[in-house]
């Protein structure tokens, strides 16, 4: 019973598009390990748990700290950063010694557990996600901002374009355009700027369209699961409000607000 609790079974979903299936390998319990250790252990030594030399797991990794989001999947059917999941704590809470990785299924699969995330990036160009400049050089210090906005840009600064809570969303599905949770978050940051708010309507208007703020159902799934406790939900109807001001301001002929 002893070396049981020492083992581990990570269940894996592999394979390309067209072609998945379910591979297992049993690798050793060690102190404060996390999901990509065990699968770094696989690739150091690709034996499955029937004793077949394979082709090692693919996936993506980055800065390993929950930084980058390039590790996002499923773990246990839920997503999540493969960095930041222990995987000792993980086994407690589950009751069970089996972990079950899958790619996520909201974007195109590669191989194994890696997935384009292409479209969240390309969403990202299509609402300006970024603040002009009109050069490099020095011009002093910025519009100054206060405490209590600052702290709400801070939190929406640190998402990683993870994908999980695109993943999460039932609304992002091959019936719908949405662009999903995020993008309606980085809007609201950069309209937040001082300077990003001049192209305020600019990043609004795509929102308005097919795919846009509409097509929130509201699930509230993507609060859940951000790996950084993004204010998804609050900034989804803060968007939604500043939507609805353009349309009236445009429907009235009213001149633009600051």
């Amino acid at each position: 019973m002893e070396d049981e609790r020492r083992f581990y079974t990570l269940r894996i979903l592999r394979g390309s598009p067209g072609h998945q299936y379910m591979e297992e390998f049993l690798l050793p319990l060690k102190p404060h390990e996390n999901v990509i250790s065990g699968l770094m252990e696989i690739q150091r030594n690709p034996i499955n748990a029937k004793g077949e030399k394979v082709a090692p797991v693919v996936w993506e990794q980055g800065c390993l700290e929950e930084v980058c989001g390039s590790c996002s999947m499923l773990i246990n059917g839920k997503p999540r950063q493969a960095c930041s999941c222990l995987v000792e704590p993980l086994i407690k809470e589950t009751n069970s010694s089996v972990i079950t990785l899958a790619p996520f299924t909201k974007f195109p699969l590669v191989r194994d557990l890696i997935v384009d995330r292409s479209i969240m990036f390309e969403n990202l160009k299509k609402v300006h996600a970024w603040i002009e400049t009109d050069g490099l050089y020095d011009k002093g210090f910025g519009p100054k901002i206060s405490q209590e906005k600052q702290q709400v840009m801070y939190v929406l600064s640190t998402c990683m374009t993870c994908g999980c809570c695109t993943e999460a969303c039932p609304q992002v599905n091959d019936k719908s355009k949405f662009v999903g949770p995020q993008i309606m978050a980085q809007v609201r940051l950069f309209n937040a700027h001082p300077t990003g708010k001049m192209q305020r309507d600019l990043r609004l208007r795509p929102l308005m369209e097919e795919g846009g703020i509409a097509d929130c159902g509201n699930a509230q799934n993507c609060v859940r699961v951000c790996p950084k406790k993004l204010p998804l939900t609050d900034a989804i109807a803060g968007i939604a409000r500043d939507v609805n001001n353009v349309v009236l301001r445009n429907l009235f002929g009213l001149p633009d607000r600051e």
